[in-house]
């Protein structure tokens, strides 16, 4: 780079650093984008119509390769197979370490576009049940900040992403700005009259963005548009840069990933948009005199709270239809497999307590949209997310023995479920079972993050060495972060005693440095945490041209 000092640096270009460097340059700032991974664009995403044309089955073969090219943690996330692991981080030089009694799944990307190139693009807005859970419940904390706190950023980032959804009037899943509702398929639609009529639950359509086919973020994108953008990829940042006198950020050390060379850029404002483990690993890897114990961490509370989701999965045939079918109304992506399906919101202890446990839990799935022969059963697949509650002993941290290929100290991830996880995530588990069993679908596979379901089939067409092989996979297959919605570790709060950062995302011991992914987050709800990423950076974004705007930054 010929100039080496900025307004503000962001420091990963996924979901939140896109949007960002696009509100940031917008409002007149000269950014730089760093990004740890390749620049990617066109020409790494192929039409891929063959490969969605395949029975998505085990893949054991497809994951094996995957396995021995340095991928053996990527290749048990649920949507990788040999079309898509260029989308996903080499393990063996990017490791991380667990307590020796506990596993924790963490899937990366590392590339511009991070993992917006292999989330679902489905984006579901938070409410007040989940930033005022506490009072509800009277369990943790509260957000700082409301839904109509947030309501304004989630409108703007939706209209720019483009949404596709419809509008359902449920209280604890907000309806947004949506260009056209999508279509059920005639499975979907019957499934949603049976569920409707036997619960109290609601199957609605899936609410995802139109597909990004010029593959840079669209945030990005509309960054260079404005002349004020420089984007750096292949940059593995080390550190923040810190005055000794004032506690503040000077800048960034970054190492560059291909000659192994450290390098340091200066700005006004250090913006880390890493992801959750990411962004706290930087933060305790930036101590120094002014912050000994990691920025941000002077009240000890850098890494505690962190959270996942309690995934669980279930998959099998509808007898009663054949073959599959696909949404031509909207914009499909040639390169992933036909987008999308339905969603059933989180409808436990909602306006009741069920007294079994607390929070609640939804499910994203899909009837009849999978790839079969016209003549064989068509699929279904519903995967639950749940609710995990905050706990101070769920935490992030460094490891100094352990490092990556770039010499940086690796996250040591400690994360184990609850009681209340232990019935939630049993409860999740059982009424989707009952509700396909219900509708007469045969399972093929039905489990959770502790395991396969003792009284479900398991794949009962396969042979029995594929059988075995799936069975002794499964439980890490989908083990606690399969939901890939971590979140935490670095959250926000009114209380600086409480918290990391204030309600506009401000670290409270360095207030040039702010943190917008899903780190900052004091619950993790039960729908996937992207667009309220996305709402929260946007919202953070407009306190920092004010702050420029009267010289407080």
């Amino acid at each position: 780079m010929k100039k080496n000092v900025f307004d503000a640096v962001v420091v990963g270009s996924g979901a939140s650093g896109s949007i960002a460097v696009k509100e940031l340059t917008e409002k007149g700032l000269n950014v730089l984008l760093l990004e740890a991974g390749p620049h990617m664009d066109k020409k790494d995403f192929p039409d891929n119509q063959k490969a969605s044309q395949k029975i998505k089955g085990i893949d054991f073969f497809d994951r094996a390769r995957i396995t021995l090219s340095g991928q053996p943690i990527q290749a048990r996330a649920t949507y990788i197979s040999k079309e898509y692991n260029h989308l996903f981080v080499n393990d063996l030089q990017n490791p991380y370490t667990t307590p020796k009694d506990q596993y924790y799944l963490w899937i990366r990307g590392r590339q511009l576009g991070g993992r917006l190139h292999t989330y679902g693009r489905v984006l579901l807005r938070m409410s007040d049940i989940d930033f005022k859970a506490a009072d509800r419940d009277g369990y943790g904390e509260n957000w700082p900040i409301s839904y109509d706190d947030l309501a304004p950023y989630y409108d703007k980032v939706e209209e720019f992403l483009g949404v596709y959804g419809s509008q359902d009037g449920i209280s604890n899943l907000p309806d947004g700005k949506y260009i056209k509702a999508p279509i059920l398929t005639k499975p979907e639609a019957e499934f949603k009259q049976s569920v409707e009529s036997e619960s109290n639950a609601k199957v609605i359509s899936w609410r995802f963005s139109t597909p990004n086919l010029e593959r840079i973020p669209k945030g990005v994108i509309a960054a260079q548009d404005t002349g004020l953008l420089t984007l750096q990829t292949d940059a593995v940042v080390s550190r923040i840069l810190i005055d000794p006198n004032t506690g503040k950020a000077t800048g960034i050390e970054y190492i560059n990933r291909t000659t192994k060379k450290a390098e340091q850029v200066h700005a006004k404002v250090v913006m880390l948009c890493a992801s959750a483990i990411e962004s706290v690993r930087i933060l305790f890897n930036s101590a120094c005199s002014a912050h000994p114990n990691g920025v941000g961490n002077a009240n000890g509370l850098l890494g505690k709270y962190f959270l996942e989701q309690t995934p669980s999965l279930i998959a099998g045939r509808v007898p009663t239809h054949k073959g599959y079918e696909t949404d031509n109304t909207v914009i499909q992506d040639p390169f992933c497999r036909p987008t999308g399906g339905v969603y059933i919101p989180r409808f436990e202890n909602v306006t009741s307590d069920n007294g079994h446990f607390k929070r609640g839990f939804g499910y994203q799935g899909v009837v009849g949209r999978g790839f079969v022969p016209d003549d064989q059963p068509a699929q279904f697949g519903f995967m639950g997310f749940g609710e995990m509650l905050p706990y101070k002993r769920n935490n992030i941290s460094i490891n100094p023995k352990k490092k990556d290929a770039w010499g940086i100290p690796v996250a040591h991830i400690d994360c184990s479920f609850g009681p209340n996880e232990l019935a939630l995530i049993k409860a999740q588990t059982d009424w989707i079972k009952q509700m396909v069993l219900d509708k007469g679908y045969q399972i093929d596979f039905c489990g959770n993050a502790l395991g396969l379901d003792p009284d479900s089939p398991v794949f009962p067409n396969e042979s029995w060495l594929t059988r075995k092989i799936f069975k002794m996979s499964f439980a890490k297959s989908m083990g606690i972060g399969a939901a890939i919605h971590e979140s935490g570790g670095a959250r926000m709060g009114h209380d600086p005693s409480m918290s990391v950062l204030n309600e506009y995302n401000q670290v409270w011991d360095a207030p040039n440095i702010f943190v917008t992914d899903g780190s900052c987050f004091v619950t993790s709800g039960s729908v996937g945490p992207t667009l309220t990423m996305m709402a929260i950076t946007a919202r953070a974004c407009d306190y920092i041209g004010k702050q420029f705007e009267s010289g407080q930054l």
